[in-house]
């Protein structure tokens, strides 16, 4: 549904369609007209308005038939039928039929805009409880994607669901493997735009001679090889989300030329004149900090800024230690049924090991140990051990545990004492009993 509401009105004369249309639009009523149901069933399968206010009395398809057809489209979309004297019976008909109300000829510009209000006011209610119910659905299968019962996981889902039904672009961060493209494809499953298509591309990814065609496609004859037209990845992406990842690797020149697509909203293939609207979300991925990289030049500042309106960052696999079981477990599910071999038990002291280790290459990196533990291939992996001479205790795990928690606190908290003992809800006199035992350094 749009973000700002319109009444669609189907008058077959124009002087009172002018009236009615005026009439709201200085009312601040957003108002388009057509002067035929044909028309108005057109432009409701292109663009459905939240109220339509019809004749009954139409030439070809007329206000009864175009409501039957309205309500087995959309049956919660308000339809208010305007009646001459002689057609009273037939707006008590189709009332009962499930017309939201009628209104009879002539009638004061008051009238209308106090009848097209209650209308809005009813579809807004309807789509209020649509996209709670909508959230509750997204809600419980993103927990099948989006797995993990930490805090900081749970927020990230939360998040999901709040910038799906969003119309802002989006800019993702977080490290190397934190699942960027995931995230980036439930938004858009979420999304008003889901029948669309989810274009992705990695930006560093591209050689730069071909970066122009893959991104705004070309004509036959752009260049020496050109022997068809090409549709470029924006254009692609119409009607649906772009996602573009590792956006920090995209060269200077091609970041100037996407800002401009950003701003405008517009195109042009290579080697065609002829200017394409395009109306797609941007979902931008980067695992690198770009305001840093802009304040160091490497980095248009002005394209940081257009793409992040919103922001939504993946935490590492290492600050969401309590979900490194689960996903474990869930990739050893899935190799086994990829390899047709079973699920070898994961015991606590092989948890142990997981959870011990810092996996820099986060959630991917897990995956891919969770392939070779189901192949049999643990060689320099933490569950190699069948001997038990390298495992740990259980408070020496704790402890790796938590010199690793205090000095990423540190770490994120620009060695402060006071910041971390905060971050880890720890008194600082606890905290600085723990960096010298533990041999930290903090201030």
């Amino acid at each position: 549904m749009p973000d700002t509401l319109k009444v669609l009105i189907v008058e077959d004369d124009p002087n009172v369609r002018r009236g009615c249309q005026q009439a709201l639009v200085l009312e601040g009523i957003v108002a388009d007209a057509v002067d035929s149901a044909e028309n108005a069933w057109r432009y409701i399968a292109e663009n459905p308005p939240a109220v339509v206010i019809s004749d009954i009395r139409l030439p070809g398809m007329d206000g009864m038939a175009l409501m039957a057809r309205i309500r087995a489209f959309d049956a919660d979309l308000p339809v208010v039928l305007m009646t001459g004297h002689g057609d009273i019976s037939l707006a008590v008909q189709a009332m009962k039929d499930g017309a939201h109300d009628f209104i009879e000829k002539p009638f004061s510009s008051t009238h209308l805009v106090e009848i097209a209000r209650r209308a809005l006011e009813t579809r807004r209610l309807v789509q209020e409880v649509r996209d709670l119910r909508a959230q509750i659905n997204s809600g419980q299968n993103l927990e099948t994607r989006i797995i993990g019962k930490s805090p900081q996981i749970q927020m990230v889902r939360r998040r999901i669901i709040d910038l799906g039904q969003a119309s802002a672009d989006v800019l993702i961060t977080g490290e190397t493997g934190t699942g960027k493209e995931l995230v980036a494809q439930c938004l858009h499953d979420l999304s008003p735009r889901r029948a669309g298509n989810f274009v992705a591309l990695n930006c560093g990814g591209m050689p730069e001679n071909l970066i122009d065609s893959e991104i705004f496609g070309h004509e036959v004859g752009a260049f020496t090889g050109a022997a068809k037209r090409r549709i470029g990845k924006i254009e692609h992406a119409n009607g649906g989300t772009l996602f573009l990842d590792e956006i920090e690797s995209m060269p200077m020149p091609m970041q100037i030329k996407l800002l401009r697509v950003l701003q405008e909203r517009k195109i042009e293939r290579l080697g065609s004149n002829q200017v394409l609207e395009v109306n797609c979300r941007v979902i931008a991925a980067s695992k690198s900090d770009l305001r840093e990289l802009s304040d160091q030049g490497r980095f248009r500042a002005d394209l940081y800024y257009r793409l992040n309106v919103a922001t939504l960052r993946l935490p590492p696999l290492r600050e969401r230690r309590d979900d490194i079981g689960l996903l474990f477990e869930h990739f050893a599910h899935q190799a086994a049924a990829r390899y047709g071999r079973p699920a070898p038990r994961l015991d606590s002291e092989k948890l142990q090991a997981l959870m011990a280790c810092e996996w820099p290459g986060n959630v991917r990196e897990l995956k891919n140990a969770a392939d070779r533990w189901v192949l049999g291939d643990i060689e320099g992996f933490p569950l190699d051990d069948p001997d038990g001479d390298n495992r740990r205790s259980l408070t020496e795990t704790l402890e790796v545990f938590e010199r690793r928690l205090i000095s990423e606190a540190l770490r994120r908290n620009g060695m402060s004492l006071s910041r971390a003992a905060e971050d880890l809800k720890m008194a600082k006199t606890t905290l600085h009993d723990r960096i010298r035992k533990y041999k930290l350094s903090g201030r």
